[in-house]
């Protein structure tokens, strides 16, 4: 399993040079990265330094497990929301031109820790809001066709799209070969998902996964109701969980999403190679037969 192990270089690793990223995650015997939106964004980074990603990573050994690019659809203002489309649409071309094949993760919105974002059964109805992504989605989808890239849509806590079920209804929603899921088990676990189950049910609509844990329940934002702890120390079957991704043959990249936030600050003291470093040895421990 570990030639498939990727990490989420955010944390303080997005204040580090991409060649000190990359040499450290390789280090740690992961093989590949993914890299959060600060590094590749077209509005604010120059084409050399995307470049820059590749190189790291080509002289590391590591793949590129996948972009994160998660911009927020649903937002009450016209304008704002075509502005965040075309974003998304004018990183895609970006992310195009570097000619990887790694998935592009998105999410829906609205995002419950951006005191702005409208609250869905509040300031927005839930069919007001699907017909917002729809109004996202009916552009990028067939951009993410004509250009050779996959989407992979990440169910997040508080969004439209947060579980199985909603990603099911997006799914549903677009019969696109480009179009597919960033399967991150904690999220599903927050809402009483049955994970194991629901990767038979996606197969290959998996594009990507994310290793996280869980527990608590969704309603409030993390350590409210619910806790990202350190791995197997949540609610995420990871037995089951990692058998039904092998009987479904995912042979794609498992990605650490670290996001014990306390843990980090309290205990590792804000060193993201110290918690790369320990998410491989759960990692390592909880894929043991």
């Amino acid at each position: 399993m570990n030639n498939r192990i990727g990490f989420l270089a955010g944390l303080d690793f997005a204040n580090l040079p991409v060649p000190q990223v990359a040499s450290t995650l390789a280090g740690l015997g992961y093989k590949a990265v993914s890299w959060p939106l600060k590094r590749f964004d077209p509005y604010t980074t120059t084409a050399s330094e995307r470049i820059e990603l590749l190189r790291a990573c080509g002289a590391t050994g590591l793949e590129i497990s996948e972009w994160v690019l998660q911009d927020d659809y649903i937002v009450l203002d016209p304008e704002n929301r075509k502005k965040r489309i075309e974003h998304s649409l004018d990183t895609l071309r970006v992310l195009a031109k570097l000619g990887t094949s790694a998935p592009v993760n998105l999410f829906t919105g609205p995002a419950p820790w951006n005191p702005n974002a409208p609250r869905l059964g509040c300031e927005i109805e839930e069919g007001t809001a699907w017909a917002m992504l729809c109004e996202a989605f009916d552009v990028l989808v067939p951009a993410a066709e004509q250009l050779g890239m996959r989407l992979a849509v990440e169910g997040v806590f508080g969004h439209l799209v947060h579980d199985y079920y909603t990603s099911l209804e997006l799914l549903r929603r677009y019969f696109s070969p480009n179009l597919g899921v960033n399967f991150d088990p904690s999220h599903g676990t927050l809402y009483g998902n049955d994970v194991a189950w629901a990767v038979h049910q996606l197969g290959p609509k998996i594009f990507h996964v994310h290793l996280k844990d869980a527990a608590g329940k969704p309603g409030g934002l993390p350590g409210e109701t619910f806790i990202f702890p350190l791995l197997g120390e949540g609610k995420v079957n990871w037995k089951a969980f990692f058998t039904a991704l092998d009987q479904v043959g995912y042979r794609g990249f498992m990605t650490v999403e670290f996001e014990a936030f306390d843990y980090y600050k309290n205990v590792l003291r804000n060193d993201p190679a110290a918690a790369a470093k320990l998410s491989m040895e759960l990692v390592e421990r909880l894929s043991l037969p």
